[in-house]
């Protein structure tokens, strides 16, 4: 307790030290360590790579965490409340230093030095306490960076990305979870990690971030598991940074609600739930159209209305017609008690907007987007529409509001890759490639993987038909290359043979076979889980994950079709392997995997679900690798944006 007399300010040390005292218990009792951590003592066991004095400034008091030597750790508990018996010369110094920040504030800098976005007190540490315990925003201080060793791991990849937000910037207690935040960030204020930010726009940032971390704070954010800056990123895809500078506190408020799920889902990995097999609710295949709608409040009277938005247009895009076929089988299998529309040519955020909000008008229930980016607008309006159930063709992106859904197309491409190696005589098998987003590198590597399975010495030519001024055919043809998967589909209005896998026989390409894909299977196994009144009841609803669907060979809803008449032998091997990955009995990604690098990416056993979409890296038979955002053509690099690997 503190009090002011004649303008002399007045602390009892004891009810400090209590503060200290259930700190250090309550850790205690979590079997936490209950002092301070000290930052040689983390060191002794990490590897950097050198120091940087940054200079005097004022640092976020909340992200200093601990002292710089052991000496003094244990004088203070864990969150930086003194624990020494009163009388002692450390309580006088403390109380002096009090009645000082009191008085006249502190002007003489403490020492700190800053480890992967924490700061360690190398001198101060009693004035560090007492604004601990005012709560203090800020503290002046010199601070010197230690830089740590660049790995692969997340957290490191994190912070080097936060180095290059800094230098730009200038500005610490902005902190994520997840790679690719400070960039994104950097987008909506119309910058990058490249050019220093001007100063209006520095300020504007740090404008921003307070005015919503305070809002975000007041309303309980911090019993979520994500920071007030992963929360911003989630708000920003939704409202504008004009919203936060113009809007008052009352509107900020009302919108955070309409997040909140959002916030409480969160922006790691994990907060996604992938559902892999339709059984998981309920989606098995009914024995007849009765049963099928059994207590369902759907009928010929009142139909489910669902609504599809494309990007393109069937008559120009092989993607929206096998879509849209999709969508007609619908139309047969339900035969009246779902009705379906759709809208084409839906290429930026305006179209899509109209669309959907035409679909809402008309009555749709449910609405799927069939591309990657149209996730945004998608986003956007499933926040406006919270009453619609909002689908997007994509994977890995995470919003409870709107569920992803895709397919396991790595099944197929393994079967197509052990067949390729069959066929090409001379080890060298030719892999077109268009986008490299989450869930088609496993595509490549599941390829190779099936190619390295019947010939050790198969080696996969990687060719990116996006990237611009791309000549692939030349690159494969100077490779020698005579066996290629190429497009999934054959483009429409077209002659060209180009597609599935093919091979050059007398300076023409022949196709081999084809991957097929069944969307109408699959609008069909998600729409039962809404008229069966199951939809709402995953797992993953319950712990406020997204919901990402990735079905495969075992739905139903994707298989390949052999086009030529190929030995007997090759032909059971193609069933064997097909087969064997609809039960179950054939894993793709099984066992020993490594990398272009050498390095081991798995040594035994099954790679999860996670491991296989987030894929960033590439299988050490795959001669080739990942393209950059700007050699990219403007046509892919928005689907890229959005839903992108990360070069590392």
């Amino acid at each position: 307790m503190s009090c002011c007399e004649g303008g002399a300010f007045v602390i009892d040390y004891k009810i400090v030290r209590k503060r200290g005292e259930k700190e250090y218990h309550r850790a205690v009792a979590k079997g936490r360590y209950p002092y301070l951590p000290a930052l040689d003592d983390l060191l002794s066991m990490e590897e950097t790579v050198g120091e940087e004095y940054l200079g005097t400034m004022e640092i976020p008091v909340h992200m200093i965490r601990g002292t710089k030597t052991a000496g003094r750790k244990e004088s203070f508990s864990y969150g930086f409340m003194p624990l020494l018996e009163p009388g002692s010369e450390f309580a006088a110094k403390w109380v002096s230093l009090y009645d000082i920040q009191m008085d006249t504030g502190f002007t003489d800098p403490v020492k700190v030095y800053e480890y992967m976005n924490c700061f360690y007190v190398a001198e101060g540490n009693k004035r560090v306490s007492v604004m601990k315990y005012l709560n203090g925003d800020s503290i002046l201080a010199d601070v010197t960076r230690v830089i740590p060793k660049k790995t692969e791991e997340k957290d490191r990849m994190i912070y080097y990305e936060f180095l290059d937000f800094y230098r730009v910037t200038g500005v610490y207690g902005i902190t994520f979870s997840e790679l690719g935040c400070y960039k994104r960030l950097a987008e909506y204020f119309g910058r990058d990690l490249q050019t220093a930010w001007p100063e209006e726009t520095v300020r504007l940032l740090k404008t921003v971030f307070v005015y919503f971390g305070v809002l975000f704070a007041e309303k309980g954010g911090g019993r979520l598991d994500i920071t007030a800056a992963d929360a911003l990123l989630i708000y920003l895809s939704v409202y504008s940074i004009d919203s936060l500078t113009c809007k008052p506190p009352e509107e900020i408020r009302r919108r955070m609600d309409k997040l909140w799920k959002e916030f409480r889902t969160g922006i790691r990995e994990e907060a996604i739930d992938i559902v892999d097999t339709p059984e998981l609710f309920g989606g098995t295949r009914s024995s007849g159209i009765f049963s099928l709608f059994a207590g369902s409040v759907y009928s010929e009277a009142k139909p489910l209305r669902v609504a599809f938005v494309h990007e393109k247009n069937a008559e120009n895009s092989s993607w929206v017609y096998s879509h849209e076929l999709g969508r007609e089988y619908l139309e047969e299998c339900f035969d009246g008690i779902v009705t379906t529309e759709f809208f084409s040519d839906c290429g930026n955020d305006e179209a899509v907007r109209a669309a959907i909000d035409r679909a809402v008008e008309h009555g749709a229930e449910v609405i799927f987007t069939t591309s990657p980016s149209l996730m945004a607008e998608t986003f956007r309006s499933a926040i406006h529409y919270p009453k619609i159930r909002f689908l997007n063709c994509s994977v890995k992106l995470q919003h409870q509001a709107v569920r992803t859904y895709y397919t396991r197309s790595y099944e197929v491409k393994f079967v197509l890759g052990a067949l390729a190696a069959c066929l090409a005589e001379n080890h060298r098998i030719g892999y077109r490639a268009d986008y490299p987003i989450y869930g088609y590198i496993a595509n490549i590597n599941a390829f190779a993987a099936g190619a390295a399975m019947i010939d050790p010495q198969s080696r996969v030519i990687l060719t990116w038909a996006t990237k611009e001024k791309s000549d692939w055919r030349r690159e494969l043809a100077e490779q020698e290359v005579s066996v290629i998967s190429g497009a999934d589909m054959q483009p429409l209005h077209s002659t060209s043979r180009e597609y599935g896998l093919y091979r050059y026989e007398a300076g023409e390409p022949v196709n081999l076979a084809v991957p097929c894909w069944n969307w109408g299977r699959y609008y069909e196994l998600i729409l039962r889980t809404v008229m069966n009144g199951t939809w709402d009841g995953l797992n993953a609803v319950k712990r406020h994950q997204a919901v990402n669907y990735w079905y495969g060979m075992s739905s139903g809803i994707l298989d390949l079709q052999l086009l030529r008449d190929f030995s007997p032998g090759t032909r059971r091997m193609v069933k064997y392997l097909r087969d064997g990955i609809v039960s179950g009995n054939i894993y793709p990604f099984e066992g020993e995997l490594k990398d272009r690098q050498g390095r081991v990416r798995q040594r035994e056993g099954r790679m999860s679900n996670e491991g296989i979409i987030g894929m960033d890296w590439l299988l050490d038979n795959v001669d080739g690798s990942l393209p950059k955002l700007e050699e990219l053509k403007s046509t892919a690099k928005n689907a890229v944006s959005v839903s992108g690997v990360i070069e590392k």
